[in-house]
């Protein structure tokens, strides 16, 4: 009955800063100080979100959890995702635009804006499972398919905020990026995730 919510999870990696290309050369050091300060939480926020997504991986395959089992799985993952995607904003948010970067101010807040809508989205999500009737077997599983559609509707949602960051991190930013430690350990970590599923 949970099979749905792994087939909305798969074809769609776990939304993550890019964060890989060209080394930077001297490169800018506000630009750099600015990158250090997104960079800093990335593998922090990648972990939770990434567990989230396994946790509904999981309770979705899982045949012999009870509804009030996966319920309990769902409404955490989707609060943790919830959670990991407005940390995302709140640093994109706190870090300011880009300093130097043609056009920098509008590409940060368009990606602080599709993060934290992405973020009440994931909450809506919670909300919806922490209100399913786990006492009875079908009204349940109507539901959980119910949210398993929602999931499926949000994939855009995902996209749109992966192309918000993916903008960010054009040219000297993504030098920028490229050279912090976090954003490679975060870029090496999706790596090997992706290689894995």
């Amino acid at each position: 009955m949970n099979k749905k919510l792994a087939a909305a999870l798969s074809g769609g990696a776990v939304l993550v800063l890019a964060l890989t290309g060209c080394s930077s050369d001297e490169g800018n050091k506000e630009l750099d100080a600015w990158a250090k300060k997104v960079c800093d939480t990335v593998p922090a926020q990648n972990t939770k979100i990434t567990a989230a997504y396994d946790a509904i991986t999981k309770a979705a395959k899982d045949t012999t959890s009870t509804p009030k089992e996966l319920q309990k799985a769902d409404s955490q993952a989707f609060q943790d995702l919830s959670d990991g995607y407005k940390a995302r904003a709140s640093v994109l948010d706190n870090a300011g635009a880009p300093p130097g970067v043609d056009g920098g101010a509008k590409k940060q807040q368009d990606a602080v804006t599709k993060l934290t809508a992405l973020s009440s989205a994931y909450a809506d999500l919670k909300k919806q499972v922490d209100g399913l009737d786990t006492k009875d077997q079908g009204k349940f599983a109507t539901g959980l398919k119910e949210v398993s559609a929602e999931m499926r509707k949000m994939e855009s949602q995902r996209q749109s905020a992966l192309g918000a960051l993916k903008s960010l991190e054009e040219g000297d930013t993504k030098q920028a990026l490229n050279d912090q430690a976090g954003c490679k350990k975060a870029s090496a970590s999706a790596s090997a995730a992706a290689t894995d599923s």
